[in-house]
């Protein structure tokens, strides 16, 4: 049995997908009618296990397609093990893809209410934190309009926005510090560390920028075709990051 600590337990856990080798329906029959396979078993992720507690800045390190995303999307409920199990303790805000239950036709205001309703708080707490959000993503000018006249920077700006004023005691964040402008990504970056001070909330972060993991993360866990090669320092694990793609060369 899980207990309540630490906030998240991944144990033995594999995931596989089934990637389809027919583009189409039509090329897809004639293996469907002789009984063939229409399609190939793929392995994300394999006997994964590490936990993580509240209070805890994790980086996620690895080579495209090592499984990062998968770690996230298994943390945020998006997607389920293969194998094996995992305890989560608490709510999730992913800010994996910015915005992705906004609605077009709405405007930022009531697209707002929409996406922190996902993040599971109600009408009463996102009244007591509205004005912060727009406050933090800059757009009280246009907050009355529909989204679909936003830019790309201010659909990100808004998405973010919502997703670190919500009370989420985890945060999940993919790349998304390289996105908008270079004043909006320093305030990103500021706001995450005094959360990270607070010590109240587990961050996890994944970039392919070494020296932005160094500089937010004290562990750092280092994924390889889809097993944990490594958990530990950030530079030591980064050494090993190194090597291995050194091997590779």
């Amino acid at each position: 049995m899980f207990n309540n600590f630490p906030s998240i337990i991944f144990k033995n856990v594999s995931k596989k997908f089934f990637l389809q080798e027919d583009k189409t329906f039509k090329e897809a029959l004639p293996s469907l009618l002789l009984g063939k396979p229409w399609a190939k078993e793929f392995s994300a992720l394999n006997d994964i296990s590490f936990e993580i507690k509240c209070g805890e800045t994790v980086g996620i390190v690895g080579n495209n397609g090592a499984g990062k995303s998968t770690i996230l999307k298994l943390i945020a409920g998006v997607t389920v093990p293969t194998e094996g199990a995992i305890k989560v303790n608490g709510n999730v805000a992913p800010l994996i893809e910015l915005g992705a239950g906004f609605h077009q036709e709405l405007s930022g205001l009531e697209n707002i209410y929409l996406n922190a309703a996902i993040l599971g708080m109600h009408k009463k707490e996102i009244d007591l934190v509205i004005d912060k959000i727009i406050d933090f993503s800059g757009l009280a000018g246009f907050i009355h309009q529909p989204l679909k006249r936003y830019s790309s920077g201010m659909y990100t700006r808004l998405g973010f926005a919502v997703a670190v004023c919500v009370n989420a005691p985890i945060l999940l964040i993919d790349e998304v510090l390289a996105v908008g402008d270079v004043g909006f990504q320093k305030k990103c970056l500021n706001h995450l560390k005094k959360i990270k001070q607070r010590k109240d909330k587990i961050i996890i972060f994944v970039s392919h920028s070494e020296q932005s993991v160094k500089n937010f993360c004290e562990r750092v866990i280092l994924i390889n075709q889809g097993r944990l090669l490594d958990d530990g320092p950030a530079k030591i694990v980064f050494d090993k990051y190194h090597q291995l793609n050194s091997e590779k060369v």
